[in-house]
């Protein structure tokens, strides 16, 4: 075994499970993915609409599904629906092994409901419905945006027996929402539905560090620039600690009990945006049991190449993480602002691509399916 491999295989035997965060056609084709899953342990994959947006318009792999809804004078939105549904349940069949050799842990496979949908509860839970239905494979996740309106939804989806990727967490306080809208879901389930009912609680991290950079960066002081890159890691640190207290409650006993499984942290944007980090410091630093990373392709062979691990890189460090929490609201950066800015950031840049990837769709089914 090379270097390259005994680095992700000691991510994963630490309990990290490696996902690829990205899809297209010509991944599956290629036999791409296959191969991150034999060679690189990659144990699930996440998509968005931007991943979507931008498998649609690059590049001619869809040309031939695109001409024949253009022939068959199928509409955009269902057009969009039936492209992206056939990516993620040939996906569903590609991790399917994993699925099965995990105990129904791994080898999920997340498509996201229509963005547009983020603040309107009853079409969110319509919507996953119909998405579940059309890609009718048990390793698939329904990615339920974590706005006060997808709470409800998040719950009723668990409670039918729909596997749910909750996103676009950024604060604590709503990933404790999130957390009890899960054990809500799982209350209301069937014990037969249990075994196979999961979810990942997807904490973003990479964009706290943007958005928090860039206010330090205005404010200047040596003080502020010396809490640059810290307050992504941080946050999503506190959110290990808090999943661990809310799965030792008698709450989530009971539930074990019937036999539901743990709501994992998966850490989501972990893709470094400012070159003067290292490039793999949202995985060697954020690496913990039970907890799942998606990344890019290219973080993951930046972490087979030359990450260095460390163990458990978050035990131990939850007072260290609340102390730069302190020192930013002492600068005047203030918790409650950013989280807030970002959570109506995530939608509307998913809303935008959601509308890009439509764009694009109803302008080579106008063509007959050429791509440019």
């Amino acid at each position: 075994m090379t270097t390259q491999t005994d680095t992700l295989a000691q991510l994963t035997d630490l309990g990290v499970s490696i996902w690829l965060d990205d899809i297209s056609r010509e991944r599956l084709t290629s036999g791409n993915l296959a191969s991150l899953v034999r060679d690189k342990h990659v144990r699930g994959v996440t998509s968005n609409p931007t991943i979507f947006a931008k498998a649609l318009g690059s590049g001619n792999a869809y040309q031939g599904q695109v001409s024949d809804l253009a022939v068959r004078g199928v509409s955009v939105a269902e057009a969009s629906r039936l492209i992206t549904t056939y990516d993620i349940r040939w996906a569903c069949d590609v991790l399917r092994p994993v699925f099965d050799g995990s105990g129904a842990v791994d080898g999920r496979v997340s498509i996201e409901v229509d963005p547009r949908l983020a603040r309107q509860t009853q079409k969110t839970i319509a919507e996953a419905r119909a998405l579940w239905w059309t890609v009718d494979r048990p390793n698939l996740f329904i990615k339920i945006p974590a706005t006060k309106e997808g709470l409800p939804a998040i719950t009723q989806c668990l409670g039918e027996g729909i596997s749910v990727n909750v996103t676009l967490i950024f604060s604590l306080e709503r990933y404790a929402e999130v957390i009890d809208a899960f054990m809500a879901g799982l209350e209301a389930a069937s014990d037969a539905d249990l075994p196979s009912l999961a979810s990942v609680a997807s904490f973003f991290v990479s964009r706290v560090d943007t958005e928090v950079d860039n206010r330090l960066d205005k404010i200047g002081t040596p003080e502020a620039q010396e809490l640059r890159g810290t307050a992504g890691i941080a946050n999503a640190r506190l959110a290990y600690e808090l999943h661990e207290e809310k799965f030792a409650t008698p709450r989530w006993e009971t539930l074990a009990a019937r036999g539901a499984r743990t709501q994992r942290p998966l850490w989501a944007s972990t893709s470094v945006k400012d070159p003067s980090f290292p490039d793999t410091m949202y995985v060697t630093e954020l690496a913990a049991p039970g907890t799942v990373n998606t990344m890019p392709e290219e973080t993951i062979h930046a972490t087979a190449d030359h990450a260095k691990l460390h163990g458990n890189a978050i035990a131990g460090t939850y007072e260290q993480s609340r102390a730069v929490f302190r020192q930013l609201e002492a600068l005047g950066v203030h918790y409650d602002d950013v989280v807030t800015v970002l959570e109506n950031e995530g939608v509307d840049k998913f809303d935008a691509s959601w509308k890009a990837l439509l764009d694009t769709i109803s302008k080579e089914m106008a063509a007959g399916g050429s791509t440019t």
